[in-house]
């Protein structure tokens, strides 16, 4: 006879299938993004944090423009510029401590590069040229990813990971509105919320999956409100404030590392240049329609925010763009140069131990190498 056999065991009675195990209304996003610059919260931000956000978006903005002519000059395979979202990416990146971890998407390039891993290594996998193009281990960043959404599962086992061992670590993955309707987006957030991992998601709704507009993609009413039904707060923000994204986000990695569980954001943004330079936006929207979001730029913004206050002057302006300037001249010298490839590499970092397989392609490569050198030879 078991225990649970014997009369007068307890038996624990599960809630009813219906009932919710939490209450929906705190996990609720307000109503309307949550915003900072031009209101009367913009007073109480840290002034020496405004004025490095600023000096981090005016670099930020000329790396979108150097690496997407870089792409016209064929040094760059494919550019996915985040022009327009670049308070996403530099407040994702400044929030996080150094043993956290950052999961960006194909075009988070420039919140890699605030992270802090060189900005040619971070074009790298962009350029074709290396699998990755930098160490993630190095600097707690993981690779970027092309396929949709496929990085927050692993956040999520790495946040999961360092819990279990007691490590004081935060994950923040980041993924594009197109990204939410993803299996993966599901299995990870609902795995999150279950095991109450310390993560953040921080999805940038630019507007459109390549060509495909958000009311295409879903009929809530918002991508926050998804947090909901998993069990974990949403929070909607305005994605081109720089200073709200940064206190948000600030917000929730705290949360998660205080063992507080994952956080959903939604930053609303809107991407000003094409999906990628293979794209032609002009098929699926108007020059009025991106005109129309070019008075919110984040640049814009923040540069008035901190001109009207008296915190930026037009000798600070110029000193942040020449930074910036000097950044790109560096960043173009240096992808101008051919890059020095080895064949062989083809078959290093895939497996610990190569499959036999590879093994057997290797060598065939070798052999080949080595026969059309003793021909140039003669």
């Amino acid at each position: 006879m078991t225990v649970m056999e014997q009369r007068g065991a307890y038996r624990p009675a599960p809630p009813p299938a219906w009932q919710p195990r939490t209450d929906p209304a705190p996990l609720l996003p307000d109503a309307e993004p949550y915003r900072v610059l031009g209101t009367e919260a913009a007073t109480k931000a840290d002034p020496e944090l405004l004025l490095r956000l600023y000096a981090q978006l005016v670099r930020g903005r000329r790396y979108n423009t150097q690496a997407t002519a870089l792409t016209k000059q064929g040094r760059l395979a494919v550019y996915p510029s985040s022009t327009g979202q670049e308070a996403c990416e530099i407040a994702a990146a400044l929030v996080l401590q150094d043993r956290d971890w950052l999961f960006p998407s194909y075009r988070d390039t420039l919140a890699v590069v605030a992270r802090g891993v060189d900005p040619v290594e971070a074009l790298t996998l962009l350029r074709g040229d290396w699998h990755t193009g930098y160490d993630p281990y190095a600097h707690r960043v993981a690779p970027l990813s092309t396929p949709l959404a496929t990085q927050l599962p692993h956040a999520v086992g790495l946040a999961h990971a360092a819990r279990l061992k007691g490590d004081d670590v935060v994950a923040l993955a980041m993924v594009g509105d197109g990204g939410t309707s993803e299996g993966d987006f599901h299995e990870a957030l609902n795995f999150a919320a279950v095991w109450r991992a310390p993560v953040v998601f921080l999805v940038q709704n630019n507007g459109f999956a390549i060509s495909v507009p958000l009311a295409k993609q879903t009929a809530a009413p918002s991508l926050a409100h998804k947090a909901v039904g998993y069990g974990m707060p949403g929070r909607l923000v305005d994605g081109n404030d720089a200073a709200a994204l940064h206190e948000v986000l600030a917000d929730v990695v705290r949360h998660a590392r205080e063992g507080g569980g994952p956080t959903l954001v939604e930053a609303v943004t809107y991407r000003m240049d094409a999906h990628t330079n293979a794209d032609d936006a002009t098929r699926y929207r108007t020059d009025a329609d991106v005109a129309a979001w070019r008075d919110h730029d984040p640049v814009l913004l923040l540069e008035r925010e901190l001109t009207g206050r008296g915190l930026l002057d037009e000798d600070a302006v110029t000193a942040a763009r020449e930074d910036a300037e000097t950044m790109a001249a560096e960043l173009r010298d240096r992808m101008n140069r051919d890059a020095e490839t080895d064949p062989m590499d083809l078959f290093a970092h895939v497996y610990a131990e190569p499959t036999p397989q590879l093994r057997e392609q290797r060598a065939l490569l070798r052999a080949e190498l080595a026969a059309e050198r003793e021909g140039g030879d003669r």
